[in-house]
């Protein structure tokens, strides 16, 4: 299936990582993927209708979580002060918890633009939840 994708345009791969995440992420309630570069919220499948201007706004708390201002300036003391000049940001995976839900955001490895979101119910078991994004994000090569 891999071989699949690799072959498959950019936006069926989207779409095909978030049903994926969708249905492989344990206690999946809603899947997306970001890519920030636009600021733009790809594709997504939830269980529940949520507003357009909720799902906007989770695009550009993806970006403010990544590549906000402050995020930044981290990134480039971190950066001076171990002589790294590479473009690769620090910040890869964002675990965030709120009183229902956790929200699992994984920046792609090969595209540093691109964001898989996950959100799942708070009794998600973290650690699966981890290995299960991982798995399904390293599989798609955008």
């Amino acid at each position: 299936m891999a071989a699949k994708r690799l072959n498959a345009s950019f936006s069926d791969q989207v779409v095909s990582m978030v049903k994926s995440l969708r249905t492989e992420a344990p206690e999946c309630v809603a899947a997306g993927v970001v890519d920030m570069s636009t600021g733009m919220l790809l594709a997504y499948e939830t269980v529940d209708n949520h507003p357009a201007e909720v799902l906007d706004l989770l695009a550009g708390a993806t970006l403010d979580l990544f590549q906000g201002r402050t995020v930044l300036m981290i990134e480039d003391v971190w950066k001076e002060r171990r002589g790294q000049e590479h473009e690769n940001h620090f910040f890869q995976e964002i675990l965030v918890n709120s009183d229902n839900i956790t929200h699992l955001f994984v920046r792609l490895t090969e595209q540093q633009d691109i964001v898989a979101v996950t959100v799942c119910r708070k009794s998600v078991n973290v650690g699966m939840l981890v290995a299960q994004v991982r798995r399904v994000v390293r599989e798609y090569s955008l």
